[in-house]
């Protein structure tokens, strides 16, 4: 579409609208059909501070916070601040808060997409810039709920950050000073206390963060009211995210306009699946009523089983399948779902290994199992297996390690399936070459980069060095592969049975080929 045919979505005295050029009012605009189009009135207060406005946190909490809105069962919209110095406020202004979020995958076995545009976010922040318009915000009586995803590097403690930097560098810092002008605003007001909720990748992300802010409340000399006021009257929840969110499509994006008939530079995409699970008290739910709208939110007094299953069913399945499907020839999940041998492997490491080694509860662990196949299945989805491959080592700890010592201690032998996979991964560094921060590593089908931690390549380059083929060297190549203990955290041959069974799988990839090998076991 001609870019003079092009409008700005934008909201006016409550109504979202399309700013139209003079080409468009002449021909006559009107919204596709199947898009989804909400106004409100533009005065809903401001009740959510949101540190980061990327993808994901637009095309997750940003999204439920729209759905709960147009339900009008929280009237309230979200201001966003920029963590770091570069992001998107300034495009985010540009458009009154809104963008066009697109939805997809399968649906009841059926390619589904939902087109909505989200107007939950009223404006954004700088504090680089902006930095007195952001401490306004701890003076708003409203404003009493903090999301934030800074990345998992996001929640880390700064010895060197100081109240006096205007704004602090880490976004434990910015929160610690939005907290402690919020409570000399209101003197220390219980009542003022925010709910704190953290959607970062790490474990116990809650936990951590409120440790992180009462250590920079010491390092920073406040007051011991202050900390108190943190401790007893602020709600820091664990919380785990999952959705699958793909960004702004820009290999698609011209024909997405064309077909929206406006300009929108913050068009994000994502998958249909979602869930948020919330370890905090249930009273919660009432001031924050997600599950009234059908959204996937479970609030819970433990989150460990939800983790365990989506680490472990999820995660896990990536991981120890990704290292054989890439070593076949395959370049990307939806590849590997659809391969008549590859898709037959993973739905057997998933359901007769990893489900199985899960002390959990097995209808829980199969509905989930069930939902992750179709979610791999997602046709809009391109997820290249390079991209999972990268910081194998590391992954395969803690997705994919835990399941092969459950099982063998749940049924009394090791899993095949997921021995194998840790042949595969060990295969996947043979022939490489560390060159920097990265490796070249060759497979049948040429050479790719393989990225991982410096020290775990190197160690993965010297170990396959003397490998002449035989026997014997596969099973020293298995022998201080599993001995090394920076990598596992335990030295891997005291297992019984372990390192003779990924010696044999890496003889026989390594001589019979990974594609005879795989096809023998499924």
């Amino acid at each position: 579409m001609a870019p003079q045919c092009r409008a700005l979505i934008k909201i006016k005295k409550g109504v979202v609208y399309v700013k139209l050029n003079k080409y468009l009012l002449k021909s006559g605009y009107s919204f596709p059909e199947d898009l989804q189009v909400q106004s409100f009135p533009e005065n809903l207060p401001e009740r959510v501070i949101q540190f980061g406005e990327g993808n994901f946190l637009r095309a997750f909490v940003d999204w439920m916070f729209h759905q709960m809105n147009k339900n009008n069962l929280f009237n309230g919209r979200v201001v966003v601040v920029q963590p770091i110095p570069q992001g998107l406020v300034d495009k985010l202004n540009e458009q009154d808060g809104l963008y066009t979020l697109l939805l997809r995958g399968l649906k009841d076995g059926k390619p589904t997409e939902i087109k909505e545009i989200i107007s939950s976010v009223s404006r954004g922040i700088n504090p680089y810039t902006q930095w007195e318009e952001y401490l306004k915000c701890a003076e708003n009586p409203d404003i009493e709920f903090v999301i934030s995803n800074t990345t998992e590097a996001g929640i880390s403690y700064d010895k060197d950050d100081s109240l006096d930097k205007k704004p602090p560098v880490s976004f434990p810092g910015k929160l610690t000073a939005y907290l402690y002008h919020r409570f000399n605003h209101f003197n220390g007001d219980p009542t003022k206390g925010m709910v704190i909720i953290p959607c970062e990748l790490i474990d116990r992300n809650g936990d951590n963060l409120k440790k992180i802010v009462l250590q920079l409340s010491d390092d920073w000399n406040l007051p011991e009211a202050f900390k108190e006021w943190v401790k007893e009257h602020n709600i820091f929840l664990n919380t785990l995210v999952d959705r699958v969110v793909t960004g702004y499509p820009k290999d698609e994006i011209d024909d997405i306009l064309a077909y929206l008939g406006y300009e929108d530079s913050l068009v994000d995409t994502g998958e249909l699946f979602h869930l948020w699970v919330i370890e905090g008290p249930k009273e919660l739910s009432e001031r924050l009523p997600f599950t009234k709208v059908g959204l996937n939110v479970l609030w819970t007094d433990d989150m460990t089983p939800y983790r365990t299953r989506k680490v472990r069913i999820l995660n896990g399945a990536h991981t120890s399948s990704v290292p054989a499907a890439f070593l076949y020839g395959l370049e990307t999940v939806g590849e590997m779902m659809d391969h008549e041998v590859l898709g037959r492997y993973v739905r057997q490491v998933i359901y007769d290994e990893i489900i199985p080694s899960i002390d959990l509860d097995k209808a829980m662990l199969t509905e989930f199992a069930d939902s992750v196949v179709e979610r791999f299945q997602n046709p809009y989805i391109k997820h290249y297996l390079l991209s999972i491959l990268l910081n194998s080592s590391s992954k395969f700890k803690t997705r994919v390690l835990p399941s092969i010592l459950e099982y063998k201690q749940l049924n009394g032998k090791l899993p095949e399936k997921l021995t194998f996979s840790f042949a595969a991964l060990i295969a996947v560094y043979k022939d490489g070459k560390v060159e920097g921060a990265q490796m070249k590593a060759r497979r049948e089908k040429g050479e790719f980069i393989m990225q991982d931690d410096a020290w775990a390549l190197e160690f993965f380059e010297k170990t396959w060095q003397s490998f002449d083929g035989s026997k014997e060297a596969s099973k020293r190549v298995a022998e201080a592969v599993l001995a090394n203990t920076k990598m596992w955290g335990q030295n891997l041959n005291e297992v019984e049975g372990l390192s003779d069974k990924v010696a044999d799988y890496l003889y026989q990839i390594t001589n019979d080929g990974i594609k005879s090998t795989i096809e023998k076991l499924v």
